[in-house]
């Protein structure tokens, strides 16, 4: 978790996510530019802008003795989505971490956010604000989208607050990784991403897309560009699954995820001709953990996995995201090759937990 220098919060039970809106449906009798303006007007007042702070040393007046001062300058930004009518908001991890502070400005208000806390490999954070009265998003679904839909994207692209871009759902249910920016080098899995060309630039992270009913369906999160602003591929972590990790930090719980039990290596035609190997992709297990979901399945080392649910196996990455689009207790098909033979074994999902 990134706490920083905030205190943290203990989470109430008794907390609503999720504004009911004013009704199911936005109806307009207009061209879309009306469908916008109806959208925006609804969903303006649930987006934030969220500005970062690090600390940076400076020298005193006392430099000539060697003392220097902590003083905090504006590092980055970000965008957050209100959850909760007394001040929840939800964002990207990677636009909090290594924040020493973070102001949020809802509402034509700035406040000093604290963090309640954050999954990094999930890319989600949630904050607090000391507020009331705000207006929380209406939380959609993201279970039955369908491409083509026309989505809008809300945020503060560039540090522009309160933007928004409109455009379509361009697919569903794209799986990549990405590698954090800490020192840890550790990567954020993103499964069943919503892909959009609705316009993300940086400074969109962690606003809100939502419908043309004005709900929450997913988390801007990620842009594919050669030059590191839009080129029409933006990418959202679907709202089902961001609300669950939410709700689970607000609950004060450690997010869970799916999990196999094994570590494993990725399989290709060089390595499978120099070490014999019966097939040239998929991933190696290099080791199972004892009493994992693999285990228990009787997976071993040197098994090479090709296949997990309806997910092709091709390297190791493949292996993570495909576990990761499932829930702890799943139960899934697992294929794999063994000296030669595809075996299939059934296998629970057990957690990270």
């Amino acid at each position: 978790l990134v706490l920083g220098v905030y205190s943290f919060i203990h989470p109430s039970s008794s907390t609503v996510l999720g504004g009911s809106g004013s009704g199911t449906s936005i109806t307009v009798s207009g061209e879309d530019t009306t469908l916008a303006e109806a959208v925006s007007q609804k969903c303006l007042p649930s987006v934030v802008n969220i500005d970062v702070y690090t600390k940076q040393s400076s020298q005193t007046m006392m430099g000539m003795m060697g003392q220097t001062s902590d003083e905090l300058e504006e590092s980055s930004l970000g965008s957050g989505i209100i959850l909760s009518s007394d001040g929840y908001i939800l964002t990207n991890y990677h636009v909090i971490e290594g924040a020493d502070q973070l102001k949020v400005n809802a509402g034509g208000e700035e406040y000093i956010a604290q963090v309640v806390g954050a999954d990094e490999s999930s890319d989600l954070a949630v904050l607090k604000i000391d507020a009331s009265g705000l207006t929380a998003i209406e939380i959609g679904s993201s279970s039955d989208l369908t491409v083509g839909e026309w989505v809008m994207a809300v945020g503060s692209p560039f540090g522009l607050e309160q933007s928004v871009s409109t455009g379509i759902v361009s697919a569903t249910s794209r799986t990549t990784s990405a590698l954090n920016d800490s020192s840890s080098g550790s990567s954020a899995v993103y499964t069943n991403m919503i892909q959009t060309d609705a316009a993300i630039n940086p400074g969109n992270s962690g606003g809100a897309l939502v419908d043309k009913d004005g709900k929450l369906i997913g988390v801007n999160t990620l842009i594919a560009s050669s030059s590191g602003s839009s080129s029409g591929v933006g990418f959202a972590i679907p709202v089902d699954y961001a609300m669950n990790i939410a709700q689970q930090i607000i609950d004060g719980k450690t997010p869970s995820h799916a999990q196999l039990g094994i570590t494993g290596s990725t399989v290709n035609s060089q390595l499978a001709k120099r070490y014999n190997l019966p097939v040239e992709s998929g991933a190696y297990v290099t080791s199972v953990t004892a009493g994992s979901s693999a285990a228990n399945a009787g997976i071993q080392e040197g098994d090479i996995i090709t296949k997990l649910g309806d997910s092709s196996i091709s390297s190791s990455s493949d292996l993570v995201l495909a576990v990761r689009s499932h829930s702890a207790g799943d139960n899934v098909q697992v294929t794999f090759n063994r000296n030669g033979q595809e075996n299939t074994v059934s296998v629970t999902l057990g957690s990270d937990s």
